[in-house]
Parts: C-alpha cells; sequence; structure tokens
C-alpha cells in the first residue's frame, strides 16, 4: 500500500526471491560484477540468489553457531567470490568459491552470469562450490557488521562487545589483526569505509559516528560526529557527483558548491533511532606553506593533526515514524533509499532549489540556515560563505508503506538490474531484505 502523499516517482514490485528463507532475513548483499545477491539470515545460512532469474542457487551453511547477521563480497578479486560473513556466534567468516573464467570485472560491465549449473538439492556439490576458508576469532559478543575496504586489503568487523576490529589479508586465507579499536561506549551496529581512502566509519548505540584512519602504525579516530539523539543503525559513503545537480547550466555559487564537494571528497550518511537521516561533510583542511628560507629548516616530525572536521550539512525529510534502519546512497544517481521498523521503504533526491528563492546576487535567499521546512522537502546545510540559505534541498520523490506487510524491514540496497526486463545499462531497482525471511526487489517508476 503507498502512501497518500503525491510523488514524482512510485515504488513497484518486481519480484520475490524464490524460495524465501523460513526464518529472519537479515541484510542483503549485490556481488561486485556477477548478478547474483547474497543474503544473511538467522538459521545460521547465506542464500545467494540470481539477480536475472530471482531464483535461490545456492546456502552457504555449516560455518557459524548462530544466526549470520551481515555478509559483504570482497572487491577486486579474480576468478573467484569471497564472501565475508559475521554472525551472532562472535566469530566471522571468509567463504571462497571458484569463478571459472569471470576474471574481475569493473562494476559497470555487462553482467555475466556463471551461476549456471548451479544446483541446490545436492549438499555434496554445495560444499565444493563453496568453501569455508577461514574463522577469524576475536570479539567478544555478536558481530553485527562486516565491510571491506575498497581495494580488499582489509576488512572490518563490529560487533556488542563495543569494538571495531581490523583485519588484514596478508595472503590466502591468513589474515592479520591490524587494530582494535575500543573508544565507542556502546554496542557497534554498523562500519562502513570509504570508497577512495583508507578511511572508516562506525555506527554506535552509544548515538556518535566514529572515524578511523591510520596514523604511522597505529589506527585511530579522527573524528567523532555527534547528533543524533539515540542509537546510530548504519552508515553510507556517497560514491558518485550527484547527477541530477549536474545540468548544462550552474550559476557562480551553484558551480561553486560542486568545486566545494568535489575538493571535500564523498559526503557519509547516517539513520538513526531518532527518526532522523543525516547528511555529514568534510571540511578540507587549509593548506599551510611553512617557510624554509634562511633560518627555517624544514621539519622532520609530523605537524599536521590527523584529525577530521566532518560536519553535518543536511537532515532528509521526516519521514519515518519508527527506528531507521538502514539509508544507502545510490552509487549511480546519488539518490538515496531508506527503511526500517515501521516498514516503509523511501526514496529521496537531492535537487537545486528553486532559482526564484535566489536573490539579485545569485545567492539564496535568506529563509533560514539549513533547518527543515516540514513535509517532503528539507534544506541542506551546503552554502556559501556569502550567502544566507542552502543551495539545494531533499526531497522525497516516491514512499511505500508496508514493503513487507506486517514485518519489519531490515535493509535496503540499491543494486544494478539484471534481468530481462531492465531498460537500459544504468538502471537500478532496490532490494528489501526483511523479518518475514523475504528478499523484495522494487523498480522505480517515474519521470
Amino acid at each position: 500500500m503507498t502512501s497518500a502523499t503525491a510523488h514524482t516517482h512510485t515504488i513497484k514490485p518486481l519480484a520475490t526471491l524464490t524460495p524465501s528463507s523460513t526464518s529472519r532475513a537479515w541484510s542483503s548483499a549485490p556481488h561486485p560484477y556477477l548478478p547474483i545477491l547474497a543474503t544473511a539470515c538467522s538459521d545460521k545460512t547465506v542464500r545467494v540468489y540470481s539477480l536475472t532469474s530471482f531464483t535461490h542457487l545456492s546456502t552457504i551453511s555449516g560455518g557459524h553457531k548462530r544466526s549470520i547477521r551481515s555478509c559483504a563480497w570482497k572487491p577486486g578479486v579474480r576468478n573467484e567470490s569471497v564472501l565475508a560473513t559475521g554472525s551472532f556466534d562472535a566469530s566471522a567468516g571468509i567463504w571462497r568459491r571458484w569463478e571459472e573464467g569471470s576474471g574481475a570485472m569493473k562494476e559497470d560491465a555487462e553482467p555475466v552470469d556463471f551461476t549456471n549449473g548451479v544446483k541446490d538439492d545436492d549438499e555434496e556439490e554445495e560444499d565444493e562450490e563453496w568453501r569455508f576458508a577461514v574463522v577469524l576469532d576475536g570479539h567478544e559478543s555478536e558481530i553485527k557488521s562486516v565491510a571491506w575496504s575498497a581495494g580488499g586489503q582489509f576488512l572490518a568487523t563490529c560487533s556488542r562487545d563495543k569494538s571495531v576490529w581490523i583485519w588484514e589479508e596478508m595472503e590466502d586465507d591468513n589474515f592479520e589483526t591490524i587494530a582494535v579499536l575500543q573508544d565507542h561506549e556502546g554496542d557497534v551496529k554498523c562500519v562502513a569505509w570509504h570508497p577512495e581512502e583508507e578511511l572508516l566509519a562506525s555506527a554506535s548505540y552509544d548515538d556518535t559516528i566514529r572515524l578511523w584512519r591510520e596514523d604511522l602504525d597505529d589506527w585511530t579516530c579522527v573524528s567523532v560526529l555527534n547528533g543524533h539523539e539515540a542509537t546510530v543503525w548504519c552508515v553510507d559513503f556517497e560514491l558518485v557527483e550527484n547527477a541530477s545537480l549536474v545540468t548544462e547550466q550552474l550559476s557562480e555559487p551553484q558551480q561553486a558548491l560542486l568545486d566545494a564537494r568535489k575538493q571535500a571528497g564523498p559526503r557519509l550518511i547516517s539513520c538513526s533511532d531518532d527518526l532522523t537521516i543525516r547528511v555529514w561533510k568534510r571540511n578540507p583542511k587549509q593548506k599551510t606553506e611553512v617557510p624554509t628560507g634562511q633560518g627555517r629548516m624544514p621539519s622532520i616530525f609530523k605537524n599536521n593533526s590527523i584529525e577530521e572536521d566532518w560536519v553535518e550539512e543536511a537532515q532528509l525529510p521526516s519521514v519515518h515514524d519508527r527506528a531507521i534502519y538502514t539509508a544507502a546512497w545510490s552509487k549511480r544517481t546519488g539518490r538515496v533509499v531508506s527503511t526500517g521498523s515501521d516498514g516503509k521503504i523511501v526514496v529521496y533526491q537531492e535537487k537545486w532549489r528553486d532559482t526564484s528563492n535566489l536573490n539579485g546576487n545569485g545567492h539564496a535567499a535568506s529563509e533560514g540556515k539549513g533547518e527543515m521546512t516540514g513535509g517532503d522537502t528539507a534544506m541542506t546545510g551546503a552554502i556559501e560563505e556569502d550567502s544566507d540559505s542552502p543551495l539545494t534541498e531533499w526531497v522525497v520523490v516516491a514512499e511505500l508503506d508496508g514493503a513487507h506487510d506486517v514485518f519489519e524491514v531490515n535493509h535496503v540496497c540499491w543494486v544494478k538490474r539484471c534481468d530481462k526486463g531492465r531498460r537500459n545499462d544504468a538502471e537500478e531497482v532496490i532490494v528489501s531484505t526483511g523479518d518475514d525471511g523475504e528478499v523484495k526487489v522494487w523498480t522505480i517508476e517515474g519521470s
């Protein structure tokens, strides 16, 4: 059932992956280049589905003693698929499967289905397909999230024990713990890596987000993001420049804003029990040149602080009325999708504010400092120094109630559409994962 509010787009059902799990499904992860999806389930398994036929291909089982809460595909791997799993048994697992002839592909490459012949009715064949290569022990309580760095060198895990662990793969099946980060004061719910840098974000029950980076030989917290007033469930970095903001004709302040964002790098989004979704941006450090003339010698010591300045840029329109579990940034369009305990799926888009709001100097007329405006629109906090109000705003473009009937939706993500009905190579679909054990695929219809 859709919301009565009029939006520019509609979320429509495309498929339910079959057969569904008979137990709660926690989260789903699309493969980096194959048209398959892995779903972490509470029955101690990961179910692998085809995104071309929407059918079950295989089940990964036998490695964990309790519910598998999270899974993540390793990027950039040649000739095999590598999947990390995080379980409530406090361990992480590394699974491998040979993908003959597949190699490592770019994300935008044409998807090729190498899953033909995979059988889910023969346990022996399944065991041969997926090899449980490594178990990573160390956490003292349930693992809530696992994430690979963009280059695949590092794996991050986080746990109810309030810690974040970083593992490095030294060689095949040999992982070394390189950091145990214990600054959070509560259960750590989620970890996510920056898409271009070895910068890690973590979200916690202590209402904060922490950013971590290696400093010499040690990993350290370089920023604490305060603002949420309850548990932060999820964090996600943006990847591409927001396509909806790149137009043929930009005003001077609009171009300046895009230039500033390019300098600052990808933003971070977060969602919380406080019913807010927030966008955070990094303020780039000012480069200072140290004189090395007469009487001056360049210092051999590090004199620049590794700390980073991240600030809240925007809050998205308030739509959810219960805890928001996931906010995911589309890597292709810059749209955001969210879901949570209320069973809603909501899609947001950032756009330039109406040019009628610009004053004679081409700047936004004064209407506040990025505060919520109510309804389906929220102003961002991205402003020019000499302007009084934000240049962009976030709007709700689609909303769906009861996506999984009466059940909570635990996770949503954007996935490249791979079935025969896709309209173009860039089309994306939304995949939702729920307490009912179902994984559903949705299209976005509209102008």
